[in-house]
């Protein structure tokens, strides 16, 4: 493919035009550009497209929404630090993803969750400047809750979530926005419908586990039964047990109320089949799931002697990668 600077240039020049279709074509042509070669990416950025795709965003045209949104992703995956330089980023990306289900085009909205998840796992000290927006949490809650959301939309939405809860105090701000509520419900409706994404939606709930303001939040959802009938599930897969497990044990680890840590061993030790899951992931799971399960094990039969001292330093950590 022939590229150079006045290709570009020109495309860029033609995002700012009073025709639709001279904008539209320049879109398409970017959009192809950047996902089929890696070096047009920071030609792109330095061209100084990312304040025209922004502005795309807001356009009424779904052509526009996806053309753009699907270049600001092909950006993100290896030219970031312009993206996250430019300002009214998250502005643009808050404003698509919260008409989800009115103006904005489904693809353009996965591309924009797509994009945040992108960028949180890659750039850790963006994690918390999105955990300040609330507009784009609600909205990534909303797109999960909503029965007529696509189911790429959830995927992407739940991968977003993930990359925000990376950052350990953003878990607490989602707590009180209502994740935990959201979560599991989506998974209660996961396990009649079976589209795929119940791994997604565990392992936001796992890392969203690792704060102190989950246990009441949990409670209320009846977060624990829900966990360990996970494990004791035949259809659950393995990285759903591996979540189900760093669930309990993050919960138990912050949490500091007796309570809690009876309910999970009291599950564990009355129920075989949920004692077998833990087991199970103990035996066959990754490393990481392996370690987990060793420590929840101990914590069942230790009858949580060890975990009640409200320190969520011990945290085991989730996989940063979805």
């Amino acid at each position: 493919m022939d590229l150079n600077d006045q290709t570009i240039n020109t495309l860029v020049s033609n995002l700012s035009s009073d025709s639709h279709t001279t904008c539209l074509a320049a879109l398409r042509h970017l959009r192809i550009l950047s996902n089929q070669d890696p070096t047009a990416r920071p030609l792109i950025s330095a061209a100084g497209a990312i304040p025209h795709l922004l502005h795309a965003l807001f356009s009424s045209s779904h052509s526009i929404q996806d053309n753009a949104a699907a270049t600001l992703l092909n950006l993100s995956i290896s030219d970031r630090r312009p993206l996250l330089s430019t300002p009214h980023l998250l502005d643009a990306i808050a404003h698509l993803l919260s008409r989800h289900a009115t103006t904005s085009s489904p693809t353009a909205v996965q591309s924009a969750a797509a994009t945040l998840h992108c960028l949180l796992s890659h750039v850790p000290e963006f994690r918390a400047t999105v955990g300040a927006s609330h507009d784009i949490l609600h909205s990534l809650l909303r797109i999960m809750e909503s029965p007529d959301s696509p189911r790429r939309s959830v995927k992407d939405a739940l991968k977003a979530s993930f990359g925000i809860a990376l950052h350990p105090p953003n878990r607490a701000i989602l707590v009180r926005l209502g994740a935990v509520s959201a979560l599991f419900h989506l998974v209660t409706k996961e396990r009649k419908k079976r589209i795929g994404i119940m791994e997604d939606a565990t392992a936001v709930i796992a890392q969203i586990a690792g704060c102190e303001e989950s246990e009441e939040a949990f409670r209320e959802a009846s977060g624990i039964p829900l966990l360990s009938s996970l494990l004791g599930c035949d259809a659950s897969s393995l990285r759903t047990k591996e979540n189900a497990v760093s669930g309990l044990l993050n919960l138990v680890r912050c949490s500091g109320n007796k309570e809690t840590v009876m309910e999970v061993r009291e599950r564990a030790v009355a129920t075989v089949e949920t004692l077998d899951g833990i087991i199970y992931v103990q035996d066959h799971g990754s490393a990481k799931g392996k370690s987990k399960a060793v420590a929840l094990l101990k914590i069942v039969f230790d009858g949580g002697s060890s975990c009640n001292n409200n320190n969520c330093s011990d945290l085991y950590p989730i996989d940063p990668d979805l």
